[in-house]
């Protein structure tokens, strides 16, 4: 004889446990209140490179990294988009795509025209520091020789 009762009582079990697994495994993939704390307009105020001034990086392959103070940076928060505009050494503008991690990491990717993110292999990750209502700091690790040195990205609201 079929029992139905302990037949719906073990499929009830059986789909707890496998929500259960899917809540424990997953787990956020980005700080909603800091990338919230971002959203609108930005401008670089101060390139620095703590501990060393006496170095030239190219920041993400455009241009030297001085040539950063100044550029503009707009950031929307409820779909991760946003643009930045360079006019200093040389005229760059483009899309961008980002993301905050739970453990501060800043992920950043440029998008050229007609591109898809999907399909820009290259990014970005920095770590956000010191982040306030009107200014937050990008930390980039770089090598420099065989040592690694920081290039800090002081940004400031600009709306």
């Amino acid at each position: 004889m079929y029992n139905t009762h302990n037949f719906l009582s073990m499929k009830k079990i059986f789909i707890l446990c496998l929500l259960t697994i899917f809540v424990v495994s997953c787990k956020p993939t980005i700080d909603t209140k800091s990338q919230v704390g971002l959203k609108g307009n930005w401008k670089i105020t101060n390139v620095s490179y703590p501990g060393s001034e006496y170095f030239k990086a190219t920041s993400f392959q455009i241009a030297d990294s001085k040539c950063f103070i100044g550029s503009t940076w707009s950031f929307v928060s409820n779909n991760n988009k946003g643009t930045m505009a360079l006019t200093q050494c040389t005229d760059f503008q483009s899309d961008i795509v980002w993301s905050i991690t739970p453990e501060k990491e800043f992920t950043l990717k440029f998008i050229g025209e007609d591109a898809k993110a999907r399909k820009v292999t290259q990014g970005y990750r920095m770590r956000v520091a010191n982040q306030s209502e009107n200014s937050f700091q990008l930390i980039d690790k770089i090598t420099v020789g065989s040592n690694t040195a920081d290039i800090v990205y002081q940004f400031q609201r600009t709306n």
